[in-house]
């Protein structure tokens, strides 16, 4: 679920863990359920479906009292926690908000579980939905079902809204959406996020919205609470980016989420702030254009290069892990592979990885220019496959092979970092 995770200095690969969520349509429908096995199920989901439409439209109304009406009577600390939840949504200025319907895991008389699909799209920044899976137990009563339980699906995340009141913050090309952080804070990161989008759009001539979220929880462990993976997969990293990749005409991407990490964010400098965001805003802008066939060294390379091009620093300074292992005779052999940046590893290795990709697409930008950088990236993230994807734009893009840009790329550290 996210393409594109970057820290201060180095952070873990791109990871396809699909986003926090939004959505589509204009009056919502909870349409489309997955196929029922018989005609008794098929009357439950659209039961269901009823009740999730209106409980969608009090979302959009800002109808608390209908919205509660979703809920199970005797459901007491489930309404008094989804009071609360409604509203801290208060301030977000959603578009549309649906609920679908995937399927019925059980069902007994009255009684019933159901997998949903939450979506919903924030008016003015989303140009797609981002979606997010719930499990509700339900119970009917007449003729209408009634939510009693409702909690993020196997593998799902919480939402930004769990975890306390959302303030939002606007920016010229960035939304800031914060729990539990001084609204100073949040005005820095939309201010530092609107730098960004101008410098990624001259480096990123790719159609994109040109808008961004950003999403600054309260800390590290709300932070992995949001992307549904363990603390320790975070700490001392900055920032990630949320999203698809690879989507198709059939499966449309869905938006992206920048999240930083408060505590590992506070301690960068104004640079590194601005390297960071204006990292994972590539990752926003070239999402549709990122697949399962590009490689990590491509996507977090040009990641890099696009947030480095604008800085007064040297190479050494940008990479000085890399720097350290050249000058000591360790000058790598082959690019790194995609487990090179995983965050469980060793961080200096991580950060020569980091390193590497960078100065690989640094060379691409010398030596062929801006524009053949950018239509290499785009034929890669075109091939249909990971195998042969590299090679071949090598070949059409840059008129090279990967042993030969192997070569130049290791002459090129040598030269550059030696």
């Amino acid at each position: 679920m996210a393409v594109g995770v970057r820290g201060a200095r180095g952070g873990p690969p791109r990871s396809h863990r699909r986003a926090a969520g939004l959505v589509l349509a204009a009056l919502l429908t909870a349409s489309g359920c997955v196929a029922p096995a018989d005609a008794d199920t098929s009357l439950t989901v659209r039961e269901i479906d009823a009740t999730l439409e209106r409980r969608a439209a009090a979302v959009l109304a800002r109808d608390p009292a209908g919205y509660l009406d979703a809920l199970a009577p005797d459901a007491v600390k489930l309404r008094a926690v989804q009071r609360t939840e409604f509203a801290n949504l208060a301030d977000v200025p959603l578009q549309s908000w649906s609920y679908e319907v995937k399927g019925i895991t059980e069902e007994d008389g009255d009684w019933a579980t159901a997998e949903v699909e939450l979506r919903y799209r924030i008016d003015g920044y989303d140009t797609a939905p981002v979606a997010t899976r719930r499990t509700l137990e339900l119970m009917r009563d007449g003729e209408k079902w009634y939510v009693s339980a409702d909690r993020p699906a196997k593998g799902a995340s919480e939402q930004l809204w769990h975890q306390g009141e959302v303030e939002v913050v606007r920016g010229a090309h960035s939304l800031v959406l914060g729990v539990g952080r001084p609204q100073e804070e949040l005005r820095q990161v939309a201010d530092t996020v609107d730098l960004a989008v101008p410098a990624v759009s001259d480096a990123w001539p790719g159609s994109w919205a040109r808008r961004v979220v950003v999403l600054v929880p309260d800390s590290t462990e709300s932070m992995a609470d949001l992307l549904g993976s363990p603390e320790t997969s975070y700490r001392g990293i900055a920032a990630v980016t949320t999203g698809e990749a690879g989507a198709t005409g059939e499966r449309p991407a869905l938006a992206d989420r920048v999240i930083v990490n408060p505590q590992a964010y506070a301690t960068l400098g104004s640079f590194g702030q601005r390297v960071v965001l204006t990292h994972e805003t590539v990752h926003v802008a070239t999402r549709t254009s990122t697949s399962t066939a590009t490689p990590v060294w491509l996507s977090e390379g040009f990641a890099d290069w696009a947030a480095y091009r604008g800085e007064d620093r040297t190479p050494d300074l940008i990479a000085p892990e890399l720097t350290g292992a050249v000058r000591a005779g360790e000058l790598p052999a082959e690019l790194p592979v995609d487990q090179d940046f995983g965050f469980d590893g060793d961080p200096a290795e991580l950060s020569r990885a980091y390193e590497s990709a960078w100065m690989a697409c640094e060379l691409i930008a010398e030596r062929w220019g801006q524009e053949k950088l950018t239509a290499f990236y785009a034929a890669v993230g075109a091939h249909p496959g990971r195998d042969g994807a590299v090679e071949q734009a090598l070949g059409s893009v840059l008129s090279t092979t990967p042993q030969q840009f192997t070569a130049d790329w290791r002459d090129y550290l040598s030269t550059r970092l030696g």
